[in-house]
């Protein structure tokens, strides 16, 4: 039987991950698997506990919590495989606010019908980017997406919300119409061209979705070795008003303003302006000058 190990994140879904464990324990012993689970104590935990877990030879490693729960562990076990470790494959139970990155890869919407997956534990492979800026000059790793600019700064705002799941990421955006709307010029080198233009977002994409609605690039595949990119440009307050239900429902491809694009590396430097970035929702860069993104195909195993 394979060995399974849960890290579960209890302030996740603004604390819905310790009403939730005894509750998960029962779940997935009903199911008859046999697990270990642990739970995270700060930021940044998940990274030492994922490669805790690889060093023990764990073959799941379940991620219990939301988008930041899941790109931790994602920094563990990529760190580990640069160690040569034996990596577990990587699963999630999606009881965050957003749940992003379970929504691109797949995973049901219930943490119950995603535990599921465990029983039979099929292997898909998962590609993984890396982003490099002034603060994370090493890089930080993420499965879901960068986003630069507009959405950045709707992240940095939901973060301070008391709401939760789809309000929380609307009512920030609509916060930050009047906060941020004057469009960095930035120059974005793709692997066959070079885009220099206002950018009031950009959006680099493993995954499907960001903020828990916004469909940044709803064709996107998370093993095809390349990112989907949506270049939002300079429009007036009143034109991002109208953008929002475009990003919703995933149609934007076809406004004036966007453009959409294939890369699997992306350098995006502020030629005027400044970048504020993040990568699956944790900050790279408030007022960075220059963010490098690059895809690693098939870098990790997932169960879905």
């Amino acid at each position: 039987m394979a060995k399974i190990k849960v890290i579960l994140n209890p302030i996740a879904g603004k604390g819905a991950g310790s009403v939730l464990k005894p509750e998960i324990e029962t779940y997935l012993n009903g199911l008859g698997l046999e697990f270990d689970l642990i739970e995270t104590e700060k930021i940044g935990h998940g990274i030492d506990l994922a490669q805790e877990a690889a060093r023990n030879k764990f073959d799941i490693l379940v991620a219990a919590g939301g988008d930041g729960t899941v790109n931790e562990i994602i920094n563990g076990l990529m760190h580990s495989k640069r160690k040569g470790h034996r990596l577990p494959a990587l699963a999630v139970l999606p009881i965050g606010r957003g749940n992003d990155f379970a929504f691109g890869m797949g995973v049901p919407k219930l943490w119950q019908d995603a535990a599921q997956a465990l029983v039979k534990a099929e292997r898909h492979a998962l590609d993984i980017g890396i982003a490099k800026s002034e603060y994370f000059p090493d890089g930080r790793y993420f499965g879901n997406g960068v986003g630069i600019g507009f959405d950045a700064v709707v992240g940095f705002v939901a973060a301070k919300s008391k709401l939760t799941g789809f309000m929380a990421y609307l009512v920030a955006a609509i916060k930050t119409i009047f906060l941020y709307f004057h469009a960095p010029t930035i120059k974005l080198e793709l692997d066959d061209q070079i885009i220099t233009q206002p950018c009031l977002m950009v959006s680099i994409m493993n995954g499907r979705r960001m903020g828990g609605t916004f469909m940044m690039a709803p064709d996107s595949k998370h093993d095809d070795g390349v990112f989907d990119l949506c270049i939002a440009g300079q429009v007036s307050r009143l034109g991002i008003f109208a953008l929002i239900p475009h990003f919703m429902k995933g149609d934007q491809a076809g406004h004036k303003a966007v453009k959409t694009v294939r890369s699997r590396k992306v350098v995006a430097t502020a030629v005027k302006g400044t970048l504020p970035a993040h990568a699956d929702g944790e900050t790279l860069c408030e007022e960075g000058h220059q963010v490098s993104i690059e895809l690693l195909p098939a870098e990790l195993d997932i169960i879905i």
